[in-house]
């Protein structure tokens, strides 16, 4: 087989793993060529770049057969595996023609873990050692690679991963029977513990696919509070399940919950940046409103801790008023030391005066309420003159 077409091939496999975020489509759609657009992938960054990585498996031949899962072993697919010199030499190539700026490498499973793991290991190795490659290297942990594998495959990356796919062993046991909860986690403690034995700057992440199974939003939380808690992962991704294959026990959905996921990012941002656990986000609920962004939800919950005064107010409470995040928050106290702060200076600093204003004060004064809007109404559309055709 060619190597455009195992490219084609396993890019296409590789599309359903998130943790390297969501692409840019649009970017994607001007910036390659036709041929090139089925394998390469725009990951976003923190800094708001998107940048350009090589997003492929490994192979999508696989041993397990997770109902959920594109690849299963039961499915009738083409299937296709690299060599490591012909991947290393392919990834080389679209670097050095500026197609690419990093690698992501995931993979099925083949014969068993170790076996795949030390295939990718080789793969990364050549590209690092052979070819000196100095790009991004995103490479996936498999569950039940050996630790001494682990250390090896950190040595070569910039980010690990290993995807814990389903919030509870109960629901691995139902849709993915070949994976083990603590096969996982032991791949991510394995990895946290030799990067703090390197003093290395190295992150891992996992996934967890959201609606598959029927675990609650705030069950799902409490697993990624736990995570960071533990330092296992700096990122949690949700992926909003979609409907690949057909089985009595998948849920039957046309459209994949997209709203949801949306509304776990928010909530996880609140633990990652504001310090909020799980049980602060729900408070007696078990899942997320649909109708309004947590924060939100949270703020009317506790209209006790409200108004907030602008002039005054510590950084960590600025960061509870809707509307205002940790930058516009110390964009703020700035600007407060530097003199005078009303509502048009709030709304220049970054503040979203929409959410904001029902929560905060200015030097003790509240805010008047937000004025109509100047939009003319949209005028109705004329009658069609056109006669009805009733037969």
């Amino acid at each position: 087989m060619k190597i455009e077409r195992k490219l084609a091939i396993l890019a296409q496999a590789a599309k359903y793993d998130r943790v390297c975020g969501k692409g840019k489509e649009e970017i994607q759609r001007k910036a390659l060529h036709n041929d090139m657009r089925d394998f390469i992938f725009y990951s976003p960054c923190a800094s708001g770049r998107y940048v350009p990585l090589l997003k492929v498996l490994f192979t999508n031949y696989c041993i397990n057969d997770c109902l959920y899962c594109y690849n299963r072993r039961s499915n009738d697919i083409e299937r296709a595996a690299f060599e490591p010199q012909e991947l290393a030499h392919a990834t080389y190539e679209l670097y050095r023609k500026n197609y690419i700026e990093g690698l992501f490498l995931s993979s099925g499973i083949f014969k068993n873990s170790d076996y795949t793991m030390e295939l990718m290991i080789l793969t990364v190795q050549i590209l690092r050692k052979v070819y000196g490659f100095k790009g991004y290297i995103h490479l996936k942990i498999i569950p039940g690679a050996s630790f001494d594998l682990v250390k090896k495959a950190i040595r070569f990356a910039d980010r690990v991963s290993c995807n814990i796919e389903l919030p509870t062993e109960g629901s691995l046991r139902l849709l993915a029977p070949e994976k083990s909860k603590n096969d996982i986690l032991g791949a991510l403690r394995s990895a946290r513990n030799y990067t703090l034995e390197l003093e290395k700057h190295i992150s891992a992440s996992t996934q967890l696919i959201i609606g598959a199974t029927p675990e609650t939003d705030k069950t799902i939380l409490q697993l990624s509070h736990e995570l960071y808690a533990n330092k296992l992962v700096k990122r949690v991704y949700y992926s909003a399940y979609i409907p690949i294959n057909s089985n009595d026990i998948l849920p039957q959905i046309e459209q994949p919950p997209l709203l949801r996921e949306h509304r776990l990012y928010q909530a996880d941002w609140l633990m990652r940046f504001y310090g909020f656990k799980a049980e602060d986000i729900f408070e007696g609920s078990e899942d997320l409103s649909q109708d309004m962004d947590p924060k939100m939800c949270w703020a009317l919950r506790n209209m006790h801790l409200f108004p907030v005064d602008i002039k005054k107010a510590p950084y960590e409470k600025l960061i509870l008023v809707p509307g205002i995040g940790p930058k516009t928050a110390k964009k703020i106290i700035k600007a407060r030391r530097e003199g005078y702060l009303d509502e048009q200076g709030l709304k220049v600093l970054g503040t979203s005066l929409k959410r904001a204003r029902n929560f905060i004060t200015i030097g003790g004064k509240p805010l008047p309420k937000e004025p109509p809007s100047q939009k003319r109404p949209k005028k109705a559309p004329r009658p069609s003159s056109k006669q009805l055709v009733l037969f």
